[in-house]
């Protein structure tokens, strides 16, 4: 009987099992298939849109072209490194004054920054080059010639000296290396002294801005000696397609923005310097015709240069009828003796 039962548990046990074995497998659906997630493009990068054209740098600007430029006079000293304001001229002349120093003549007129300094006196010779532009004129002071010039003519001109509400000086310099302004007290003195605040544009001729200059000397690098203890030097940058700008071997920087400064279009040309008396004062020929060199995308062009409708510019032949153009953007003219020659003073390669 016992033996019975237990033949009947195992009989047993081998039926649920089988009856569990026996149970149908169900697997798992499929999901449902996903249509593909849609390719989102990337929007195109939206060039900005203006509604001028610089006539002095060609590009595209907010300011009408016959807004009447400003000329600043700023200071070029070591004390008064960097300077601020300089990156966005239109287009920049250095010239030897007192010292052996350089100074820069800064044109403005399609940007208008908010700080433009240090501000410095003028000399006769930078009066000529701002008149081309018809410009007002911008300094704190000058030589005993340029102020009886601006004296007896009718030159639109703003002396700090007598007009300091419109500038200001700052602390963390020294005078005389600490005099600023900036466009909007500038083109504010135009209107409270009666000055016109247009004038007809100076035009240059410009290539388009995607043009590759192919011909010319290699000139990755250019090296412009003043003097032997006041060098300056400009390294092109082909992803910039600009010149880097250096002075006295070191990065010289915008204290705008803490950027080096750079250059589209390098025009260096040679030209009469005579010193006038024992303070080192100059008379220095902005006229021409003279020699100079062309540098642009890292080449250069020999070229002739003459003061024509009172802005200098550059010629491909010796007759000067063949302007060169230039590449769109900031212009900078470095003005250097042309004794004992001009190979003295400018070397590339």
């Amino acid at each position: 009987m016992q033996r019975n039962i237990k033949t009947s548990l195992v009989l047993l046990s081998l039926l649920l099992l089988s009856a569990c074995n026996s149970q149908p497998v169900v697997e798992p659906k499929p999901a449902p298939e996903q249509p593909p997630a849609p390719i989102v493009e990337a929007p195109a990068k939206q060039e900005p849109t203006y509604p001028y054209t610089s006539p002095l740098t060609g590009l595209g600007t907010n300011q009408p072209p016959e807004q009447r430029p400003i000329m600043v006079m700023i200071n070029n000293a070591p004390p008064a490194r960097p300077q601020t304001g300089l990156n966005q001229a239109d287009i920049i002349y250095e010239v030897l004054a007192e010292g052996e120093m350089t100074r820069f003549l800064s044109i403005f007129q399609s940007q208008k920054p908010d700080v433009i300094g240090p501000v410095r006196s003028i000399r006769p010779y930078f009066i000529q080059l701002g008149v081309g532009y018809d410009a007002m004129l911008v300094h704190a002071g000058g030589s005993p010639d340029a102020l009886k010039t601006l004296t007896r003519s009718d030159y639109s001109h703003l002396d700090e000296i007598p007009n300091g509400r419109y500038f200001w000086r700052e602390q963390f310099r020294k005078a005389p290396h600490n005099l600023y302004t900036n466009t909007e007290l500038l083109e504010q003195a135009m209107i409270d002294k009666g000055m016109r605040t247009t004038a007809e544009p100076i035009h240059f001729s410009f290539l388009p801005e995607d043009a590759v200059i192919a011909d010319g000397e290699p000139a990755s690098t250019i090296e412009i000696e003043f003097h032997s203890l006041n060098k300056a030097s400009f390294q092109y940058d082909a992803d910039q397609k600009k010149y880097l700008r250096f002075t006295d071997g070191k990065e010289h920087i915008d204290l705008s923005d803490n950027k080096q400064l750079t250059a589209t279009n390098v025009l260096v040309i040679s030209t009469r310097h005579r010193v006038l008396d024992n303070e080192g004062r100059r008379d220095v020929d902005v006229v021409g015709p003279g020699d100079g060199y062309l540098f642009q995308q890292g080449k250069a062009k020999k070229v002739k240069w003459k003061r024509s409708n009172g802005v200098i510019k550059a010629y491909a032949d010796d007759a000067m009828t063949q302007e060169m153009p230039l590449l769109p953007g900031q212009t900078w003219v470095e003005i250097v003796p042309n004794a004992p020659g001009l190979a003295q003073h400018l070397k590339f390669q």
